[in-house]
């Protein structure tokens, strides 16, 4: 068993996590103090990426009406990384959707509403479709410079930190740790686990739609994200809404997924690899998450195992 230290905290919407184990040299500070030179690392991440916080470096950025912007290094990063999400997946993770993800009520933070049931929403959802990119070349006017702290995009393009922004803060602090035997950094299920002498720690995934494991898997090193409908979905009148939003329509991505895991090297790969999936619809799904492994829950709660995780990854008993 492993002699870690440990904080949990409530950030970027979500549950924030952090594990880490000894030092690996002298002058590495105890894990106790790391952990808490963390969370405030952590805490200086979230205020200035924050799209719900109108002082926010990130918000300043969206608010601004010049093409280039004086953003700092950390929001000129996430847009770098943005730009690098939407041709990855051919313009599927667009994180330039605010306008849209208002338009279906999503306005201001989630953090303590009671989300929607998934099942009495997927029952009167519409027509199962992949969802598809925008316009081609959406983000080849966007430039970013985190050196120089610079972002240059079309005036009035506005960014969403989303996903992409809890995955860069997990490897942006798993950063911090290398110098420790062992550590985990659990964004809101975007995950960074490593160390010097890391050894396999157990990762548990729990289903969309009663909150038990769904499956569970060793990790040694690397990257994972769960994206799903589970905890961002509400309902306005006679229809529900979710936060994955179809580029090509400007509405929620009803695909057949409620639910995909990914594992990449980093967390923001492993990020973007998950949200694609679920964006791409069942078929396409597997081909993008063969490479490395992952896992899909269906609409109809299936869980389905892609790739190294179908020999690997045991699913428990009920899960589905």
């Amino acid at each position: 068993m492993r002699n870690e230290a440990e904080r949990s905290f409530d950030l970027l919407g979500s549950r924030v996590r952090i594990l880490i184990g000894a030092p690996t040299h002298a002058a590495a500070k105890p894990p106790e103090l790391m952990a808490l030179e963390v969370e405030a690392l952590m805490r200086g991440f979230h205020r200035e990426l924050s799209r719900f916080e109108p002082g926010s470096a990130l918000s300043r950025m969206n608010a601004s009406p010049d093409r280039d912007v004086v953003t700092g290094p950390l929001v000129a990063g996430l847009v770098l990384e943005a730009q690098r999400a939407a041709t990855a997946s051919g313009g599927l993770v667009d994180s330039a959707v605010i306008d849209q993800l208002e338009r279906v009520g999503y306005e201001s933070s989630l953090v303590g509403a009671k989300p929607a049931d998934l099942q009495c929403a997927l029952a009167v959802a519409p027509e199962r479709r992949p969802a598809r990119a925008a316009s081609p070349g959406h983000w080849d006017d966007v430039d970013a410079d985190p050196t120089q702290g610079r972002v240059s995009r079309p005036p009035g393009m506005r960014i969403d930190s989303g996903g992409i922004g809890k995955g860069l803060i997990a490897d942006l602090t798993a950063r911090r740790l290398r110098d420790y035997t062992s550590f985990a950094v659990d964004c809101g299920g975007d995950l960074h686990i490593g160390g010097r002498s890391a050894q396999a720690r157990s990762v548990e995934i729990v289903h969309p739609f009663d909150d038990d494991a769904a499956l569970f898997f060793d990790v040694v090193a690397g990257g994972v994200a769960t994206s799903g409908l589970r905890t961002r979905i509400w309902r306005s009148g006679d229809s529900y809404f979710h936060h994955l939003i179809d580029p090509s329509t400007g509405l929620p991505a009803w695909t057949g997924i409620v639910q995909a895991t990914a594992f990449a090297p980093t967390a923001t790969r492993a990020e973007v690899l998950a949200k694609t999936a679920l964006l791409s619809g069942p078929r396409m799904a597997r081909r993008v998450l063969a490479p490395g492994g992952g896992a899909l829950v269906l609409d109809s709660g299936e869980v389905e195992l892609i790739g190294d995780m179908a020999t690997s990854a045991p699913v428990l008993e009920g899960a589905a």
